[in-house]
């Protein structure tokens, strides 16, 4: 994988906050997004803009006039220097400048400074709170402690970690069905895979099937059935004359990963759910179904239904059942009913969960949970 070398300044505040990240060349701007944000140490509950001398770009929003479209934009696209904007109404202000090639695969290389807090106020908030926070006679030092929270200093190994994360790794499952594909297999008549492909499946991944004998359809490990429709359905594997064989694109790790997530609609119902259970396991560990499912409902929060009543507590589980074979499919989560844990892949794939697992790993308080899901 090529990589860029970046250094990132965040503007305007003492002491300074630096980061030197390599990052895939080939990134677009919203990825791009996701690994400054890891790197830094934001949360990402706010706008954010990329600005050059002429053109700025954002998330699609009808109400920013002027601003372009982010999406399709790639990093080889803008100069090289230019300005990262993070909170439109703290207005965290970035200089991003591009150091030169990356040395190896994506992550922090060099950093210093702690990123401030969310809302407090951008840099000049920042600045009367670390005057309150250092005069313990201040009116306002105890309930701003309280607010704040513990502070640590800056873990370079922790945000080398989170920039991988927000880079994404391809799952050893989509791997390994891409290797199993590898020379081209021919489908069923029904259109699905071979038995003896099923089976080799079935070997590696023996969780993938809850009776103890060996199956003999692609529906006998749902897993596997999701994760077949999924990978064609993003172009990973291609169906040519009953025969079925990776894509092209299936040879570049980048690529993949970015077909991978497009799958996942962001903001939609499933996505929200989906994200919200990898990030409950990530931070807290194996849970039972039961108890998982009551958690992310908590999490939610209200004004969600299905049909024309509130969402209850076992609507979630059936929900969280739902989805239970695309998850398993994609890495996210291992299930041995009735205990579910995180699977391989949950910190890599989706890099809200990434960020919703640090929260919740950092507050254990549902508000700051709901916070993160709006």
């Amino acid at each position: 994988m090529r990589t860029t070398r970046l250094q990132v300044t965040l503007r305007d505040v003492a002491p300074s906050v630096v980061r030197v990240v390599d990052v895939p060349t080939a990134a677009t701007l919203p990825e791009l997004h996701d690994i400054l944000q890891a790197a830094v140490g934001w949360s990402d509950v706010h706008l954010h803009q990329f600005l050059t001398d002429h053109t700025t770009y954002g998330a699609p929003d009808e109400d920013l006039v002027g601003q372009r479209d982010e999406t399709g934009v790639r990093l080889r696209d803008l100069p090289d220097t230019f300005g990262y904007l993070y909170d439109l109404g703290d207005g965290w202000e970035h200089e991003v400048r591009v150091v030169g090639a990356g040395i190896g695969e994506p992550g922090c290389v060099y950093g210093e400074g702690a990123c401030p807090p969310e809302d407090c106020g951008g840099p000049l908030g920042y600045e009367h709170l670390q005057a309150v926070l250092a005069d313990p006679a201040h009116e306002e030092h105890d309930e701003l402690r309280r607010w704040v929270g513990p502070q640590t200093d800056f873990d370079q190994e922790e945000a080398d970690r989170h920039v991988r994360q927000a880079v994404g790794a391809v799952p050893a499952s989509v791997r390994m069905l891409l290797d199993l594909t590898a020379g081209g297999v021919k489908l069923t008549p029904g259109g699905r895979l071979p038995r003896v492909l099923v089976r080799q499946v079935q070997e590696q991944r023996p969780g993938w099937y809850p009776l103890d004998r060996p199956a003999s359809i692609e529906e006998d490990l749902l897993p596997l059935a999701v994760l077949h429709d999924v990978m064609r359905s993003v172009g990973l594997l291609r169906l040519s004359k009953g025969v079925l064989a990776p894509t092209k694109a299936a040879g570049d790790d980048v690529e993949v990963v970015r077909r991978l997530r497009s799958w996942f609609e962001p903001g939609a119902f499933p996505v929200v759910v989906t994200e919200l259970v990898t990030a409950e396991l990530s931070a807290h560990g194996a849970l039972h179904g039961d108890t998982l499912a009551r958690r992310v409902h908590r999490m939610l929060g209200t004004g969600w239904f299905r049909g024309a009543e509130p969402l209850s507590d076992h609507d979630l589980l059936v929900v969280v059942g739902e989805l239970a074979a695309a998850m398993q499919g994609l890495d996210l989560v291992e299930v041995h009913e009735p205990v579910w844990r995180p699977g391989p892949s949950a910190l890599s794939l989706l890099p809200r969960t990434a960020v919703l697992a640090r929260s919740l790993a950092q507050r254990a308080d549902v508000g700051g949970a709901q916070l993160l899901t709006r």
